[in-house]
């Protein structure tokens, strides 16, 4: 017996690894031929570290050839095979910082340099998620293109390759090789996914799960007429087979130089990316493409470092798969796959129903998520979700958790289709639905609890009066214990009716007064945004209280009156005309100006006109300020469009900048447009705004013309 229990575990290692090598084979199999990942690569890499481990530790019991050691798969049949001269090889992860300094450590030991070593540079870049290629030039002439493959051998692609806009068919410049490859990623940019996918929508044919899988199932088409339909693009990140003059070779001697060679030579390359770094300068890019990856026009999941120096990539050498001289640090995932367990409908502070996804627990986007917002009912007809389906799950950054779509080859046989209520689950009021319109609604209003708390949180948020403290929890019994009906009735709240509340104490309740107290003081903007308007945003508040400097003046607008304030179409006029023409609205306004006092129009950065103007633009007409107060503002008429990442300040600090000197921020270039303030890694906003000849200027000039009116500068 004391034998047997050895034989056991050797056994279950075996079987395991037997299974994890099925598992890793099917989905290699899915992701790089069939453009169809069933699960997401944060999982597959879980999946794929499981079995490095289990066959490193146990290598007897796992004999015959892994499939860690395989890059990509093997080609479509469809398409003619390329031989690729230099193999295409794949990269080994980091995922944590402490993988990142073993990987710097065993390099430097591998090279026979201590790990501070001045030489140890590396260059950073992103690591983009789109599809792996290589573009043979001879004599500057694109000749061939191919995808990776399994490494040692590729797809033909280069018809496919020729409709890409930002592939050059000719090299430019001087001292081109005689023989280049060059390696890259095809992918398709955040924006001109949504676009496809709309038009797809609107076609009723497929729609795509994440732009990646957009972008490999366009480029490997077998008719290059659909690859031409679809917008994607290209960026160059290094070079495989090499036939260059002594000369050249002689001035290219870091990976930064070859980049830099390549932009030279008319081909895309990065900008997001940094050279000469050492170990904390790994960090920091890492840090700071973080925090700007939602921000970036495209998807990319990590960043790359790489040895800078040619000689030394060469002495450090490879490994099976990967080159030792580089490794991929992969962010968080923000996309994963789990199982649909039911929907739910909330209603939400406009009487809209909303089914919700009740998850199966899965860790995305660096938190647990249980739940995800679903929309309306004909966008789950439209990703064809059914209960008890696998689905696709993504959370960016702080953004609401969302079902993409489902994974049909794994829907069980018990999954069963959603069926939205047509009465209101919280206080049973027959729902509608208008003309037009993609959501039903409880016509109920502020007698529905559901509708009467979500109309307190909105006016209590940051954005709106500001009411730090006055969150769910607090509502929920307010409402429910029939303290607070109108929106008015928060002001009337004492010390003893909230310290009886659960987790309440004396001292947390004359903290949350002395907060509705400072709510007191607010600006028209404020006030406007706080009440709850159908339709009218932050952005629409500010608009009309700049237009009509009083509630009175709005209370009393007309239609046509609303709609000559900047961005007020018909559809918002009759809102807002409508929302103060009900009684019941009416009353709730009356009762929170007897409370709160209008002190100034708006919260934007008091300035003072100076003599600053943009140089080449034309105001198309005063935006955003009367005419008095913008004759002198450098931004007074414009239309400004921001567009990248900028290094000083957030976007929404930059449209701040741009309402308070005079201009309208908005988020898309038209010909309309008066400018672009273009950051770091700028996409299709800024091909746009060359391609209708609208001014562009960088961060650096942005800031030269606010820089008169910041406190700061």
């Amino acid at each position: 017996m004391a034998r047997s229990k050895p034989l056991l575990d050797a056994k279950e290692t075996r079987d395991r690894i037997v299974a994890l090598r099925a598992e890793v084979l099917k989905h290699q199999r899915a992701y790089h031929q069939q453009d169809a990942p069933l699960i997401s690569d944060a999982q597959y890499d879980a999946l794929v570290r499981e079995l490095e481990e289990l066959e490193s530790a146990f290598p007897d019991l796992a004999p015959g050839t892994s499939p860690v050691d395989q890059v990509g798969f093997a080609p479509k049949r469809e398409f003619s095979e390329v031989r690729h001269r230099v193999p295409m090889l794949s990269l080994n992860n980091a995922f944590e910082p402490q993988d990142v300094e073993q990987y710097v450590a065993r390099l430097a030991q591998n090279l026979g340099l201590a790990a501070d070593a001045p030489e140890l540079r590396f260059s950073a870049e992103l690591k983009f998620d789109g599809i792996a290629v290589s573009l043979r030039y001879e004599r500057g002439l694109l000749t061939q293109a191919a995808t990776r493959g399994d490494g040692s051998v590729g797809e033909d692609i280069t018809v496919n390759i020729r409709v890409i806009p930002s592939v050059p068919p000719r090299l430019t410049g001087n001292s081109i090789p005689e023989v280049l490859e060059v390696r890259g990623e095809v992918l398709m940019q955040k924006q001109d996914f949504a676009a496809l996918n709309q038009r797809q929508a609107a076609l009723g044919e497929k729609v795509f799960v994440n732009p990646r899988n957009a972008a490999a199932g366009s480029l490997r088409q077998l008719d290059p007429a659909v690859t031409a339909s679809r917008p994607l693009s290209f960026f160059a990140y290094g070079t495989g087979e090499v036939v260059l003059s002594r000369e050249l070779e002689s001035k290219l001697l870091t990976h930064s130089d070859w980049l830099n060679a390549l932009q030279g030579w008319g081909l895309p390359v990065g900008t997001l990316r940094r050279s000469q770094l050492d170990a904390e300068g790994l960090r920091r890019f890492y840090a700071d493409v973080l925090a700007r990856r939602s921000d970036l026009p495209f998807e990319i999941d990590g960043v790359v470092y790489k040895l800078e120096s040619l000689a030394l990539q060469a002495k450090a050498g490879f490994v099976s798969r990967a080159p030792r001289f580089a490794i991929a640090h992969k962010f968080p995932a923000e996309e994963a796959s789990t199982r649909l367990l039911d929907i739910d409908v909330q209603v939400g502070r406009t009487g809209a129903l909303t089914p919700v996804a009740r998850l199966e627990p899965v860790f995305v986007g660096g938190v647990t998520v249980t739940n995800a917002t679903l929309h309306n009912e004909d966008e789950i007809t439209r990703k064809g979700l059914m209960i008890g389906d696998t689905v696709w799950v993504r959370r960016a950054g702080d953004v609401i958790p969302e079902v993409l779509g489902t994974i049909a080859a794994l829907r069980p046989a018990d999954a069963r289709p959603f069926v939205m209520p047509m009465c209101c689950p919280v206080c049973g009021t027959k729902t509608v639905r208008e003309s037009g319109e993609a959501v039903s609604r409880c016509p109920a209003g502020l007698s529905c609890k559901a509708q009467r708390k979500q109309a307190f949180l909105h006016f209590a948020q940051r954005k709106a009066m500001d009411i730090e403290g006055l969150g769910e929890k607090i509502v929920d019994q307010l409402v429910d214990g029939g303290h607070v009906t109108h929106l008015s009735d928060i002001y009337r709240l004492d010390v003893p009716l909230l310290s009886n509340l659960e987790r309440m104490a004396e001292k947390s309740a004359q903290n949350l007064l002395d907060q509705i107290d400072r709510s007191r003081d607010a600006s028209l903007a404020r006030f406007l945004f706080a009440l709850g308007i159908r339709h009218v945003g932050e952005r629409t508040a500010r608009d009309l209280a700049l237009h009509f400097q009083s509630i009175d003046a709005l209370r009393s607008a007309t239609v046509e009156e609303l709609m000559q304030a900047p961005d007020v179409g018909p559809v918002v006029a009759a809102s807002i005309r409508s929302f103060f023409d009900l009684p019941e609205q009416a009353a709730v306004v009356d009762g929170l100006c007897a409370q709160v006092r209008i002190t100034r129009l708006d919260d934007r950065p008091a300035v003072a006109p100076v003599s600053v103007t943009v140089e080449g633009v034309k105001a198309a007409g005063e935006v955003g300020q009367t005419s008095t107060q913008a004759a002198s503002y450098p931004f007074t008429g414009m239309t400004v469009v921001l567009t990248g990442t900028l290094s000083s300040m957030s976007r929404d600090q930059a449209s701040d900048w741009i309402v308070a000197l005079g201009g309208k921020a908005s988020g898309s270039v038209s010909a309309k447009t008066s400018l672009v303030v273009a950051g770091e890694a700028a996409g299709s906003k800024l091909a746009k705004a060359q391609e209708l000849g609208v001014k562009v200027i960088d961060e650096a000039a942005f800031l030269a013309i606010i820089a008169p009116y910041r406190q700061d500068s």
